[in-house]
């Protein structure tokens, strides 16, 4: 599938851009082409790869992982760490926006503290009126 070449029209840059749909075909090696040659940095290495002797590659030791006892503690301090580095980055409202939210959610309640004392009322009055009491 060919690529597309659009220009970008901007005042600032006028580079041309590249688009490739995400499922475009790569272009392939063919079966017969030699693969890239590889590059030995040890002199032993490349003496022993000289001669044909297969070289076994050097095994990375990864750091040793705390030992069972610890790890939990290791643990709480990474969510504590965590919950701070959350912390700072809260953007906490002023004095102004707690007060107006703070009469906000008082209004709320009260309304409909309101409306469910009146729907109390209206079933007790239909639930008397039913029983005849």
């Amino acid at each position: 599938m060919a690529k597309k070449k659009t220009k970008r029209q901007s005042t600032d840059n006028d580079a041309n851009v590249v688009r490739i749909k995400a499922g475009a075909p790569t272009a392939k090696k063919a079966k017969n082409e030699p693969e890239e040659a590889i590059v030995i940095k040890s002199s032993a290495t490349a003496k022993a790869a000289t001669k044909g002797k297969p070289v076994k590659a050097k095994k990375i030791k990864k750091p040793r992982s705390p030992k069972g006892w610890v790890k939990p503690f290791r643990a709480v301090g990474a969510y504590f760490k965590g919950a701070w580095y959350e912390l700072r980055q809260v953007r906490w409202p002023t004095r102004q926006a707690t007060w107006s939210m703070t009469v906000a959610v008082l209004l709320y309640t009260a309304f409909f503290v309101v409306v469910i004392l009146l729907l109390d009322a209206a079933f007790k009055y239909l639930f008397e009126l039913i029983l005849g009491n």
